[in-house]
């Protein structure tokens, strides 16, 4: 018997799985749900798996090495979660799939922060557009409700955090790492604020400032090309939604001091970040490598030292758990139903490695330890009531 058909006679033992092997054997393991069929096509793919399935189980999925039959690329990955990673991590292994949760030890410089950018976010306005809500939001949405839209997810996230920051109309507000401008744009529209959002992304910056002249929203939103570093201005409030994952643990303190010395004094901030509830893990390199260079999720842990050490103090802390699994959800349904328009333009190896990113996503947040912090910061004095009634009214 090899070491294959050892690992998955012991470990399998929640749901069904039916592996066919590069010889043609077809071995089954477990029952029930969920089931999937792992057609495994060469030995290589299986010897790649077996030496390092941290970043070989996508490795050789994007390279065509294995497909999934009677079942989805989804509920493999979940049967994969929920019987081998265990397994792995008893071991010392880390987690078959590792999850995304973060230690990862890089500094993110300038010039690095701006090449790491570049590599997700400039990608073309198209293949965001396709999966996305109609505003543009890649960040997680706020389920009021299990079968809310994706549009009224993300607008009730949007509306979540405006209560949060407490605004007042006329502040300055300065959107960290503002994205396509949709949280902006909302800000100004709902809140009689102006903004401004700074970003990495040169596609980013085109569709946010083309989108503000759109609504006639140019003189109250600005958007520049700028690394939260170089800020020089003091605000009102402070955002920064989705874009913490991105500063790199090095410069923690960094990052935190920027939003103290941003903020005027009796000020308000709100990030919004990608969390781990567990201790800290390893970034998963196929990660790493193909979707998020130099990406880092930090355990709250990690979190509390930094803003302890910081000029402000830590005033509301909200952990959202299944919200960014419905969202990714979503965007694999929605990316999944205009898949072949991008396998002509940009090839199946391209699709293969988008829909197994956001399924490893889906499922990390789904089974693995992987949350949302909200964490609102002030600067004394806090401007915020006494109660937290005023963010539910």
């Amino acid at each position: 018997m090899g070491l294959e058909q050892r690992l998955f006679e012991r470990y399998i033992t929640k749901g069904s799985l039916k592996v066919v092997l590069p010889d043609g054997r077809a071995l089954a393991y477990g029952k029930g749900e969920p089931s999937a069929t792992w057609v495994i096509h060469s030995k290589s793919a299986l010897a790649k798996m077996l030496a390092h399935p941290q970043l070989n189980l996508g490795e050789t999925y994007i390279d065509g090495g294995w497909d999934v039959e009677d079942g989805s690329l989804y509920d493999l990955i979940t049967l994969l979660r929920i019987n081998l990673e265990a397994a792995m991590s008893e071991k010392g292994g880390g987690g078959l799939l590792a999850s995304l949760v973060s230690a990862f030890q890089k500094v993110n410089t300038l010039a690095a922060s701006r090449r790491n950018v570049s590599h997700h976010y400039d990608l073309d306005e198209s293949l965001f557009r396709a999966f996305l809500d109609e505003n543009m939001h890649y960040s997680c949405a706020y389920f009021e409700r299990e079968d809310a839209t994706l549009e009224e997810a993300q607008n009730a996230k949007a509306r979540h955090i405006m209560t949060k920051l407490h605004l007042r109309e006329g502040q300055r507000v300065l959107d960290i790492g503002c994205g396509w401008g949709g949280l902006a744009l909302y800000l100004a529209e709902h809140a009689g604020v102006s903004v401004k959002g700074v970003t990495l992304s040169k596609e980013q910056l085109r569709v946010a400032r083309a989108e503000a002249q759109k609504r006639g929203l140019g003189n109250r939103v600005q958007f520049e090309l700028q690394d939260y570093r170089e800020v020089d201005e003091t605000f009102d409030r402070v955002v920064s939604v989705g874009m913490f994952e991105h500063v790199g643990k090095a410069h923690y303190p960094q990052f935190f001091k920027q939003v103290g010395k941003c903020l005027k004094r009796g000020g308000l901030a709100l990030l919004h970040t990608i969390g781990s509830s567990k201790p800290p893990n390893p970034t998963n390199p196929w990660i790493r490598r193909h979707i998020f260079p130099g990406g880092y999720i930090p355990s709250f842990s990690e979190l509390a030292p930094n803003v302890e050490a910081s000029a402000v103090d830590l005033t509301d802390l909200e952990v959202l758990r299944l919200h960014y699994a419905y969202t990714l959800r979503e965007w694999h349904r929605r990316f999944q139903s205009v898949r072949e328009a991008f396998v002509k333009s940009r090839g199946e190896r391209f699709c293969r490695m988008w829909e197994l990113y956001l399924v490893f996503c889906q499922t990390a947040f789904e089974l693995g330890e992987l949350v949302v912090f909200q964490l609102q910061l002030a600067k004394p004095p806090h401007a915020t009531p006494m109660t937290r009634d005023y963010l539910y009214q």
